[in-house]
């Protein structure tokens, strides 16, 4: 058959089951509810209508927004908006793309990654805006930048991203070696003669709190679009770091005072983006009673403290990692899949209890390297992830996204850490990332007409959104 034709053919019987379901939604709200029964059956009808092959083109096309509606995201109570419609979040990682965008013979590679990923209808991807001192840096030194990384790259990664409505998550350094990170910041000071001994001084000294403050990406206007980066709605956040750690302070008071001179210094610079930390989840001398859900007890020790980092000001969500493979055991077991649970289930509830915002795990996945893994295994982790927002989105819940780690084009095998999903080569896996996307986008667009899923009453479109069919 055509594929062309096959392709037409599934978008016809895609919105033509979308419209019937939500013009069944409307009745129900205006002449009473629809009876279960009936419902249950009219939604399994439409859940087998989306073919698991095709049903990227569902999502991506709903994903599609007008040039007037791509506005800045938002948060309000505990949930992400766009003009005051519900905004969920089904995304992904690509950390490299500046520094191949910052190549010519690699800069292809980037709009292959936004175009995969949209075509699956992810929606926010998650990046460095960063390189300290390293090659193709963006900072050679502090405050001083090469113009071309600038525009060749950073510029051009913000300017691609918008072409396939993807926004972006712009972390501003990092706490590992990699791309420079808060060693290369205590290597510039110990240069110019700072009594420095550790790499965790990055956090306490006022003359490196002075460099992070001028690394020059908010004001940053695009050679490519001349929007000023603090006015661009392509980008949903300003992430502080890479997953931060303060070893040597375990009672967490050296990050704290960091986190909150930084996000508050963010926000004086950019008041319409949103602000996150960019914090693996871990639980601190602040809970105790929470430690129990930390993956070791070696965990309790870096100095982080995932409630009492999130109650600063400034902070606008919360951000959690997922490696039950680093964390609990390399080998693959069902254990993972429990920690996984228990781990999102905690943080979703500290986010509504404690909080009062948004919770995105912003980086999870596992390695093809790990003993004992195999492709069936990851799409069970990846459903688990999935099933668990879900559930958290059923109630109006803190639950707002996730963002996998991570996204790769054809041909990046190289730069591959082990975690790297490449969608032309994991069809199973493709098809769930689409069928969460077409899910997210479904009822990001129903929330449109200003209903509150968290309601008392039965949504009767529930059933849509939670068959269990992933």
């Amino acid at each position: 058959m055509n594929t062309h034709k096959r392709i037409f053919g599934f978008k016809i019987i895609f919105f033509v089951s979308i419209f019937i379901l939500l013009n069944e939604c409307l009745k129900c709200s205006s002449f009473g509810v629809m009876d279960g029964d009936q419902w249950d059956t009219t939604v399994e009808e439409v859940d087998n209508h989306l073919p698991s092959s095709s049903s990227s083109q569902g999502a991506s096309e709903l994903n599609d927004v007008g040039e007037d509606e791509w506005q800045m995201v938002a948060k309000k109570g505990n949930q992400f908006v766009i003009n005051d419609q519900t905004f969920y979040v089904n995304g992904f990682n690509t950390y490299w793309l500046m520094v191949f965008a910052a190549d010519q013979s690699t800069r292809g590679k980037v709009t292959e990654v936004f175009q995969q990923a949209s075509s699956v209808g992810l929606t926010v991807c998650r990046t460095w805006a960063f390189n300290d001192g390293q090659w193709r840096a963006l900072q050679k030194s502090p405050g001083v930048y090469d113009e071309d990384v600038f525009k060749l790259a950073l510029d051009f990664v913000v300017s691609e991203a918008k072409k396939y409505k993807i926004r972006l998550i712009l972390s501003l350094t990092n706490n590992w070696d990699a791309y420079g990170g808060k060693a290369q910041y205590v290597k510039w000071g110990k240069a110019t003669g700072l009594n420095l001994t550790s790499d965790d001084d990055f956090f306490s000294h006022p003359t490196l709190r002075s460099y992070y403050k001028a690394h020059a990406v908010l004001n940053r206007v695009n050679t490519l679009t001349n929007i000023t980066y603090k006015d661009d709605p392509t980008i949903f956040a300003w992430e502080l770091m890479n997953e931060p750690r303060c070893t040597s302070d375990p009672s967490g008071d050296k990050l704290q005072s960091w986190i909150t001179d930084m996000a508050v210094y963010v926000k004086s610079m950019d008041a319409k983006h949103l602000v996150e930390i960019g914090l693996e989840g871990f639980y601190g001398p602040s809970a105790p009673d929470r430690a129990q859900f930390n993956p070791n007890s070696y965990a309790t020790q870096v100095g982080t403290d995932f409630i009492r980092n999130h109650q600063v000001l400034g902070v606008d969500f919360a951000s959690v990692h997922i490696y039950a493979d680093s964390w609990i055991s390399q080998t693959i077991s069902d254990s993972h899949i429990q920690f996984i649970e228990s781990w999102m289930g905690a943080h979703i509830e500290d986010a509504e209890r404690y909080l009062g915002m948004p919770v995105v795990f912003a980086e999870f996945g596992v390695s093809s390297k790990d003993p004992g893994y195999n492709s069936s295994f990851r799409d069970t982790m990846i459903s688990t992830v999935y099933k668990t927002l879900l559930n958290s989105t059923k109630r109006g819940g803190s639950g707002a996204g996730s963002l996998l780690w991570q996204i790769f084009p054809d041909g990046t095998d190289y730069m591959d850490d082990g975690y790297a999903i490449v969608l032309s080569k994991s069809p199973s896996t493709s098809n769930i990332i689409s069928l969460q996307s077409t899910r997210v986008a479904i009822f990001n667009s129903m929330c449109s007409w200003k209903c509150k899923w968290g309601c008392k009453k039965k949504n009767p479109l529930e059933a849509f959104f939670y068959h269990d069919d992933l």
